[in-house]
């Protein structure tokens, strides 16, 4: 090449650079929420934050096997039967001849979910069995083409949401689908007709079935996502821009391909302490499967499901309770009897579940709260689960100015008393609710709630717990359960916990800390300036715990802060349950 060619050639790229760089940044994210201002995205999210109960509704094919394949009583969740049966494709779209819910009643679905004091409906558009619970012009495993149901059950639910002020929903199953060629299945293909290239399903079908849900059915208010098993970046910028065709629409987490959505998905369970900073929401049957199963009876008592709304309240998240209809289009009756019991309850107390948020309590033995603040004070909603006997309740650690205080359902008056331990309120003999009472307090000025200090055994070991902890950082919090019941998550050693105790009794204790995790990791546990280092064991589960000797400290009399702080050189995570501490003859 000509060196004066060479020279212009040169030229001529330093000048277009510039230029293609400023397109690029220029160039719409495939995001649509990834420039939005925190202003922006309250606004959006502001109906799904004040909603905080919702219907889950998982119906499809796999409501007509409900659990059974060839006379064999298939295990596990009822709309995983191809899944766990390997039932081959061919074989299992035979059920689809007999999916005809001629008992679907689109509007007594809603005006269920209405009654039950639900603001939105999310239904399955699509599961991973891949069939399309609407008309598609993608595929003809659909309803239209693969059933003898004549209907759009989408558009009849979309029509009657709109009548009665619900907003709705779709599920969309965007990775696995065990029909289409190229979908993915956890855990791999079993039948040589489900395999082919994920990209081009995605092209083929996915992408094309979102954007005629969002086209077709007006608004639609939620778009959730499921199990993004094999997802890319590249596959999930095929749907992600779709989201485009509803503005403002809120989506989940379970998209894959990095995108974290607009809210956490625990399912089956409440975290114990929410999501701090993070829109969030659980999911969860009434009985044992989302999809339904005939001989699936462990039923849940409303008792669990109303107190269970209120946890989730109380830490700020919203409540995705299922149903699972049968083949004819029919919710269970015992689905029906628990969402009406629950309606009953919401009529009267939904006003302290409804557009509040998290409670500034992390545990209150007695119950739950909910709250709702104004510029110059706010109100808090005592939900009282345990009515004392004596009709004292004291709300441990509160300091505030009371202007008013009653109980909901009755709107019998409520004194208050302010003590050294935190706010006493005298209630009514009698609970107005067995399985939850409301008592409503309003305040003004400041609040604030000082977490009650440990208190040191009476004789023998002191035991501060993981559930006591006040937790320091960004990702460490704890976990529930029986099995947990620890500190977890513990990803970042900047993270720390701490206690306040108050030791009654002065002498040399040997400090303990039940750890569980890989092993190797180093914590160092201070008592106000004394230090002592314990090296957590190899478990071999963080479900797994030992006890381990840290070392021995001399305490005096009086209020010591307990801190344990990982040491960041050589760290992995652990799961800390408790630190011991053990008098020293």
């Amino acid at each position: 090449m000509p060196r004066t060619s060479a020279v212009m050639l040169a030229v001529l790229a330093l000048l277009v650079a510039p230029v293609a760089q400023a397109r690029a940044q220029s160039a719409p994210s495939v995001d649509p929420y990834a420039s939005e201002t925190k202003e922006q995205r309250d606004l959006r999210m502001r109906w799904w934050r004040e909603a905080r109960f919702g219907m889950f509704i998982h119906w499809g094919v796999y409501s007509v096997p409900a659990g059974t394949h060839q006379g064999r009583r298939i295990g596990g969740i009822g709309e995983w039967i191809m899944h766990h049966a390997r039932i081959p494709c061919a074989e299992y779209q035979q059920y689809a001849k007999r999916f005809n819910p001629v008992r679907f009643d689109a509007d007594a679905w809603v005006r269920l979910a209405k009654a039950a004091g639900m603001r939105y409906i999310v239904i399955t558009a699509k599961h991973h069995d891949g069939f399309a619970l609407f008309p598609s012009e993608a595929s003809r495993w659909d309803i239209a083409d693969a059933t003898p149901f004549g209907r759009d059950p989408l558009e009849e639910l979309a029509a009657a949401c709109r009548r009665h002020g619900i907003r709705l929903g779709f599920y969309y199953s965007q990775a696995q689908d065990w029909n289409h060629p190229g979908g993915a299945a956890a855990g791999g293909h079993w039948d040589p007709a489900q395999h082919g290239d994920m990209t081009e399903y995605i092209r083929r079908v996915a992408a094309p079935q979102v954007r005629e849900l969002l086209t077709s059915y007006g608004r639609i208010a939620v778009l959730w996502w499921d199990t993004p098993v094999d997802m890319t970046k590249e596959r999930a910028d095929l749907l992600l821009p779709l989201l485009r065709l509803q503005p403002g629409i809120v989506h989940n987490n379970r998209l894959g391909g990095g995108y974290s959505g607009d809210f956490q998905t625990p399912e089956q369970y409440v975290p114990a302490t929410g999501y701090p900073g993070r829109d969030w929401e659980t999911c969860m049957t009434m009985n044992d499967t989302w999809g339904y199963k005939s001989d699936d009876h462990n039923w849940k008592s409303t008792e669990t499901l109303i107190r269970t709304l209120i946890d989730i309240a109380s830490k700020g998240g919203n409540f995705l309770l299922n149903v699972g209809p049968t083949s004819e289009g029919l919710i269970p009756q015992p689905s029906v009897d628990r969402l009406r019991t629950v309606g009953a309850w919401m009529r009267t107390n939904g006003s302290a579940i409804y557009a509040t948020s998290a409670g500034p309590f992390r545990r209150l033995a007695w119950g739950r709260c909910t709250q709702r603040r104004t510029a110059r004070g706010g109100t808090l909603f005592f939900h009282v689960w345990d009515w004392p006997a004596d009709g004292r309740l004291l709300v441990p650690g509160l300091r505030c100015e009371v202007t008013s205080a009653r109980v909901l359902a009755t709107r019998a008056r409520v004194r208050t008393r302010q003590t050294e331990q935190g706010l006493e309120l005298t209630l009514p003999a009698t609970a107005p609710d067995p399985v939850s009472s409301t008592v409503v307090v309003e305040w003004r000025g400041m609040l604030h709630v000082e977490q009650p200090a440990a208190q040191q055994a009476a004789e023998g070991p002191t035991e501060l717990r993981a559930v006591d902890a006040e937790v320091h950082g960004t990702q460490a919090q704890y976990e529930s359960g029986a099995q947990r019941d620890s500190i977890g998550f513990w990803l970042d050693p900047a993270d720390w916990v701490s206690w306040r105790l108050v030791v009654r009794r002065a002498g040399r204790y040997r400090v303990e800390a039940v750890l569980a995790g890989p092993g190797g990791s180093l914590l160092d546990i201070s008592f106000g300036g004394r230090r002592v280092r314990a090296t957590s064991p190899s478990t071999g589960d963080y479900g797994r715990f030992e006890t381990v000797l840290a070392g021995e400290v001399d305490l005096t009399a009086g209020t010591v802060s307990v801190e344990v702080r990982p040491v960041a050189a050589g760290w992995q995570p652990v799961n800390l349950r408790a630190i011991r501490l053990v008098p020293v003859p």
